[in-house]
């Protein structure tokens, strides 16, 4: 079983992203995302910056955000095939919710900017176990829309950059487990 809230560590344990593409209704309702992302602003952050920032993308305007995505991709591609542009709509509109992240360093601070960037990532994974621990999936994708300037100048303030797109919903087909590292290769013991 992935994703089992019975317990904090069990919740760890069985962890599982779901695949955007394979998520459905329901999603979390507006309390409960409110919820989620409530408890992704409770993540390491030293220096109290908060160097990172959500945008929720509502129903209303997936259709715009499918606009934009296939908008921006004719314009870095204009030979763009039929397939292509449909992968950009279906990107657009797949899982219930959507919620955008953006990394947001704060300049001129004596906090590193790789430190600040990390913290937007733990903010990212606690958004995840929020969305896991109310009983939806949820998946965490980049791919071409998140480094593309004009997707990013439509959700970024100044030079803060998309650190990902964080899709919700319910799993419309059982989630089946990916490769995981072994142990061995990702631990060591420090002997020097």
């Amino acid at each position: 079983m992935f994703n089992d809230a019975t317990t904090p560590l069990s919740l760890l344990r069985t962890r599982r992203s779901g695949k955007p593409r394979d998520l459905i209704a329901p999603g979390p309702d507006a309390g409960q995302l409110r919820e989620i992302l409530e408890i992704a602003l409770r993540t390491p952050d030293h220096g109290k910056l908060a160097p990172w920032r959500f945008v929720v993308v509502p129903d209303e305007k997936r259709e715009a955000f499918a606009a934009l995505l296939e908008s921006a991709y004719r314009r870095e591609k204009p030979d763009a095939g039929r397939l292509e542009l449909e992968s950009m709509r279906q990107f657009a509109l797949q899982a219930p919710a959507l919620v955008v992240a953006l990394s947001a360093p704060v300049e001129g601070s004596k906090i590193p900017a790789w430190e600040q960037q990390l913290s937007a990532g733990a903010a990212i994974m606690n958004l995840l176990h929020a969305s896991h621990a109310l009983g939806f999936a949820a998946g965490w994708l980049t791919g071409w829309p998140a480094y593309n300037e004009d997707v990013r100048q439509a959700f970024a303030v100044g030079a803060e950059r998309l650190a990902g797109f964080i899709f919700i919903g319910t799993p419309g087909r059982p989630q089946e487990e990916r490769p995981r590292p072994a142990y061995e290769q990702i631990v060591s013991i420090w002997d020097k």
